[in-house]
C-alpha cells in the first residue's frame, strides 16, 4: 500500500496514474498512515517538491518549477518531477516515460499536423514526456499510418455507429466489459433485441440526412446470437443504415465456440467482409485457466470456416502477459497465427480491471514479469512485420501489464477504420445497446460529449425509453436542441 499526501488536491488522478505505473498492483490511499511507502507532494506558488519515504526514512526526492496557470503545462511539469523522484528509487525507466493517458498517438498526430519534422518530434517527446526511443518510433509510425488511412475523409458530414451485443458463451477471467453469460440470459435475448431495435429506430430518425462511415458490432460476443437472431439484427440495421454506402462494417466473432457456418453465411449475405476471431493465445492450458471454454483446434476450424465462406478481412486478437505464459509460449502462438494468415492482428498487453475475476482473485494468478511482457510485445511486432503488417492504431489502459500498450497491425488496405476513429476522436460515434458509450464531437470546440447507456441487460431493457431520452439532448452536430 502507498500513502499519498498532498497539500492541495490538484492533479491527484495524474499523480496516482504515474505512481501506479512504477508500483503496479499497489493500492494507493490518500493520507494512508499505515502504508508501506509514502509519497508526499508539496505545492508552493511556483514550485513542487516530491518525497518518497518508507517508515519515515527518505528514499528519494525531486523538486522543480510548477506553473498552475496552464493546466496542461502544470500537469506535464508535475509528472516530470514525480518521475524524477520515483526513478531514483526504482532505478528503472518506464517505456512510455511520464505518459499515462490512453491515446499517446493523438499527441503525435497533433505534431504531424503542425508540420513538425521527425527530429523536432523526437526532441519534443524526450523533453516533455521522457519517452523511450522504442516507443517514440512506434508512436510516430502509428500516427503516420493513421494519417494515411484518414486522409481526405469527411468527418464533419458523417458519423460512425457502434452496436453492442453484451452476451458471451462464458465470461473470461480478465474481462470487465459489458458481458453476460448466454446460459443465464438466453431467455432475455429476444427482449434485448426488441429494446435495441427501438433505440436503433430512434437513431435512424435522429441521424436522417447524414451517412454513416463505419459500423462496428461488438460486445460481448455478437456471434452468441443464433443465425436467425443475427439475420433479424442485420436486417434491421440494413433498413436504417444503407449498407451500400458504409465504408466499413465489422462484426466481432471473438469466441471461436460461438461461430457456426450458418451464422457466417448470414453475415456474408449482407455483404459484410470484416470479422474478428480472437484466440488470445494458442496454448490450451492458458485457455482453460482464463475460462475460454474452447480448444485451440476450434480456433483453427473457425478461421478456416470463415475463409471458406469468403471472408477476406479477418482480424485476430492476442494477449501478452496471460497467467503462466512465457515469451516462448508467445512465440509458439505467433507461429501458429502466422500459419493461419490473418489480415490484421491486435496484440493487447494484459490489463486487469477492477471488476474482473482475475482482480478479485489475485492470489490465483501470478503476474508475468515486466521483462517477459516486454519480450512478448517485441516478438509480436517482429511477427506482424513478417506477415506484411504495419502498426496502424495504438492505445493504452490502466493497470496494463509492463506499462505497455495495445497495438493493431494490418496488411495495407486491411486496417480497421473504426479502430482509428475511436482512438483519434475525430468523428462522432453513436452507440446503441447495453454498455454503449456515444461520443459526440463538438465542432470547433475541441470537446466531446459522452452519453452512456446502462450496462446491465435487465436495466437496458426496462429503461430503453430513458436511454433514448439521454440522446435527445444533442443532435449529430453536437449542438443542444433549441
Amino acid at each position: 500500500m502507498i500513502g499519498l499526501f498532498m497539500n492541495q488536491s490538484s492533479y491527484e488522478n495524474d499523480i496516482r496514474a504515474l505512481i501506479m505505473a512504477f508500483f503496479p498492483g499497489e493500492k494507493i490511499v490518500l493520507n494512508g498512515e499505515e502504508a508501506d511507502h509514502t509519497v508526499r507532494v508539496i505545492f508552493s506558488r511556483d514550485n513542487v517538491k516530491i518525497d518518497l519515504e518508507q517508515d519515515g526514512k527518505l528514499l528519494s526526492s525531486a523538486e522543480g518549477a510548477f506553473d498552475c496557470s496552464d493546466y496542461r503545462e502544470g500537469k506535464n511539469s508535475l509528472k516530470r518531477v514525480l518521475y524524477d523522484c520515483l526513478i531514483q528509487y526504482k532505478e528503472k525507466a518506464l517505456p512510455w516515460g511520464t505518459l499515462t493517458g490512453i491515446r499517446p498517438t493523438k499527441i503525435a498526430m497533433g505534431l504531424l499536423n503542425a508540420g513538425m519534422s521527425d527530429e523536432e518530434m523526437y526532441d519534443y517527446f524526450k523533453k516533455e514526456y521522457y519517452l523511450s526511443d522504442e516507443k517514440f518510433r512506434l508512436c510516430t509510425r502509428v500516427a503516420k499510418n493513421e494519417s494515411r488511412v484518414l486522409k481526405d475523409l469527411d468527418f464533419e458530414h458523417t458519423y460512425s455507429v457502434y452496436v453492442g451485443i453484451p452476451f458471451c458463451p462464458t465470461i473470461c477471467a480478465y474481462c470487465s466489459f459489458s458481458s453476460f453469460p448466454l446460459s443465464v440470459w438466453k431467455k432475455r435475448v429476444g427482449d434485448y433485441l426488441e429494446a435495441l431495435f427501438k433505440e436503433l429506430d430512434y437513431l435512424g430518425q435522429a441521424l436522417a440526412g447524414r451517412e454513416p462511415l463505419t459500423l462496428y458490432m461488438g460486445g460481448g460476443t455478437p456471434t452468441s446470437l443464433t443465425a436467425s437472431q443475427m439475420d433479424r439484427l442485420l436486417g434491421k440495421l440494413g433498413e436504417i443504415f444503407d449498407f451500400s454506402k458504409i465504408r466499413e462494417i465489422t462484426i466481432e466473432a471473438g469466441r471461436p465456440d460461438s461461430i457456426t457456418k450458418d451464422k457466417l453465411k448470414v453475415i456474408r449475405s449482407y455483404g459484410i467482409d470484416r470479422i474478428s476471431i480472437n484466440p488470445q493465445t494458442m496454448k490450451q492450458e492458458t485457455l482453460d485457466i482464463i475460462g475460454r471454454r474452447h480448444t485451440v483446434e476450434q480456433i483453427r476450424e473457425a478461421f478456416t470456416l470463415a475463409r471458406g465462406e469468403g471472408f477476406g478481412n479477418i482480424n485476430m486478437d492476442l494477449i501478452a502477459g496471460l497467467p503462466g505464459e512465457t515469451p516462448e509460449d508467445m512465440a509458439a502462438t505467433l507461429e501458429q497465427i502466422q500459419a493461419l494468415g490473418p489480415d490484421s492482428m491486435t496484440v493487447h498487453s494484459l490489463a486487469i480491471k477492477r471488476a474482473a475475476y482475475m482482480n478479485k482473485n489475485r492470489e490465483q494468478f501470478a503476474p508475468t514479469p515486466q521483462e517477459q511482457v516486454n519480450a512478448m510485445i517485441g516478438l509480436s511486432f517482429e511477427s506482424a512485420v513478417k506477415m506484411g503488417m504495419e502498426p496502424y492504431y495504438l492505445y493504452r489502459q490502466k493497470n496494463i501489464a509492463g506499462n505497455l500498450e495495445n497495438v493493431g497491425y494490418a496488411r495495407p488496405g486491411k486496417e480497421g477504420l473504426y479502430n482509428i476513429l475511436i482512438m483519434e476522436e475525430k468523428q462522432s460515434i453513436i452507440a446503441a445497446g447495453a454498455g454503449g458509450a456515444t461520443k459526440i464531437v463538438i465542432p470547433g470546440e475541441n470537446r466531446i460529449e459522452r452519453i452512456e447507456n446502462v450496462k446491465n441487460v435487465k436495466d437496458y431493457i426496462e429503461r430503453i425509453d430513458e436511454m433514448i431520452q439521454r440522446k435527445k439532448r444533442f443532435d449529430i452536430h453536437g449542438k443542444k436542441p433549441q
